[in-house]
């Protein structure tokens, strides 16, 4: 099968991406409001970028309508934000704050999801999360304008919070302690705990 990008409409192209490109991790992004309020949405486009300046970036899509989603908006207004990872046990309220709310309504209030402040920045650190990066905003790239318009947000990590219980014997996460889950296609998740390892050549 060949398919051509340009003969495919959005929502199909979309489709054909999230059930090819597997797994992807999940960015639980927390930003602040210009007036304080807290905002939490789940991204799965999302990977680090480099160790030198240590980067990552999530890609935020424009509404249906057009409109920059809130992250985004609190991200250009504020320039800081938290990446908070997922684990099995926050699958459930991770999914519950992807519910299209109004800009200046709380997921961490609307879904009980416990806020714990932040040492860098702004936004609040989601209390569960095993790993937490802070953020300052490195710049944001329009990929493209208007519905399902794409957007890169690049972020400089200033601070990364560890919890103890996921620090294995070397020193490092580790991937069963952290059970991180990630998105696979439609409503499809999997779990970090099912993997093999392969030692790489000399």
């Amino acid at each position: 099968m060949e398919l051509d990008p340009d003969q495919l409409n959005t929502r199909t192209m979309y489709e054909w991406m999230i059930h090819s490109i597997l797994p992807r991790p999940i960015a639980w992004v927390s930003t602040v409001s210009v007036s304080g309020i807290a905002n939490l949405a789940p991204f799965s486009f999302f990977q680090g970028v480099c160790a030198r300046p240590p980067t990552l970036m999530f890609c935020p899509v424009n509404h249906r309508d057009g409109s920059p989603k809130d992250t985004l908006r609190n991200v250009e207004a504020t320039g800081e934000f938290v990446v908070n990872t997922v684990s099995a046990t926050d699958a459930e309220a991770m999914n519950a704050t992807s519910a299209m709310l109004g800009f200046e309504e709380s997921e961490f209030e609307r879904f009980g999801v416990t806020a714990v402040p932040s040492s860098m920045v702004r936004p609040p650190r989601v209390a569960s999360a095993s790993v937490a990066f802070e953020c300052r905003l490195d710049r944001i790239i329009r990929v493209s304008e208007g519905p399902a318009g794409g957007n890169i947000v690049l972020g400089r990590i200033v601070r990364m919070h560890v919890a103890d219980a996921v620090i294995g014997a070397g020193g490092y996460p580790d991937p069963d302690k952290l059970d991180l889950v990630g998105r696979m296609g439609g409503t499809d998740y999997l779990r970090t705990r099912d993997r093999f390892s392969i030692d790489r050549p000399v």
